[in-house]
């Protein structure tokens, strides 16, 4: 990252660098950081543009962070990504299941990555920031403009891809010079100098060994006490649903030998149901036959009457 400020107005190269020290920032600093920018360049077309930069999202933050601090995590990403993108024309369905899990993987570990990352940045990832994350990871995968995006650590928005069709990479970043533009990696933070030892020996070195030795006996004794009680408490619980399981089985033993009542009887009931609708056949089928031997009997008479 250059250190130059003094770039002319309305310079690409100078919003460019101006661009990648704003979104190195935490995220919290962007917009007084961007107002201040803008305060310093104003009347120039510089501050019109610094103006226009959009603070990231949460979820584009964090993979900007990424890019910056896991640098060599997320060029195994591209990299694979890009690989798989050249051999997949000629791969069987089931190779490409096979990578597509592959990818999966990748990409999860990565974003818990970043979410420890970003949780040292000060910044708790939640689930849905975090399938976010994931997501651009993956697009970064299945498409090489994508891929360009998140390398340049300019995103502003999350992407997405079903590897079906265009991506709105462009929306997604600070700059549409950003595209092709590589973030560089974070300095690693300086260890503090480490201070001068000596050894002073303590009169009271022994009380006070002696002291910590009680307070760590005391803190046992205190614990030992308090899982005793939450043994006998797991232990009348146990009891309790031990006698409970047995009060149910019972009860389901009831409700099964009921249950075989209950179907012996539906057995009978439907054996003399059937017998019933034989009777009944039956006696429809004499009724029938008394109706028609009256019809004939009353047909003989009518045809005797004068």
């Amino acid at each position: 990252m250059s250190e130059e400020t003094g770039d002319e107005p309305g310079d690409g190269a100078g919003l460019l660098d101006l661009a990648e020290r704003l979104y190195s920032l935490p995220l919290g600093e962007f917009t007084a950081a961007r107002d201040a920018l803008v305060k310093q360049h104003r009347g120039t077309d510089l501050a019109r543009d610094l103006k226009a930069l959009r603070k990231p999202t949460t979820a584009a933050w964090v993979v900007d962070l990424l890019v910056r601090h896991e640098t060599e995590q997320v060029e195994q990403v591209l990299s694979v990504g890009a690989a798989l993108r050249e051999a997949q024309a000629a791969m069987s369905a089931d190779e490409l299941r096979t990578l597509t899990r592959q990818r999966r993987q990748l990409t999860a570990a990565v974003t818990t990555t970043a979410r420890g990352l970003a949780r040292e940045h000060g910044l708790r990832v939640t689930e849905a920031v975090a399938e976010q994350v994931q997501a651009t990871l993956t697009a970064a995968m299945v498409d090489a403009e994508c891929a360009q995006a998140v390398r340049s650590g300019l995103l502003v928005a999350p992407l997405e891809t079903t590897g079906m069709g265009d991506v709105d990479v462009a929306g997604a970043l600070a700059l549409p010079q950003a595209l092709g533009f590589e973030a560089p990696a974070a300095a690693p933070p300086e260890a503090p100098p480490r201070p001068e030892l000596r050894v002073v020996p303590d009169p009271e070195a022994a009380a006070k060994a002696r002291a910590a030795a009680q307070d760590e006996l005391d803190a046992a004794d205190e614990e030992l006490v308090v899982a005793r009680g939450s043994r006998e408490e797991a232990g009348q619980r146990v009891e309790e649903l031990e006698a409970r399981s047995l009060q149910v089985q019972s009860e389901i033993d009831e409700l099964r030998r009921r249950l075989a009542e209950l179907e012996s009887t539906s057995d009978e009931v439907e054996e003399e149901l059937g017998e019933a609708e034989e009777e009944r056949d039956e006696a429809q089928a004499a009724l029938e036959d008394a109706q028609a031997e009256r019809d004939r009997a009353a047909a003989a008479l009518t045809a005797l009457d004068p």
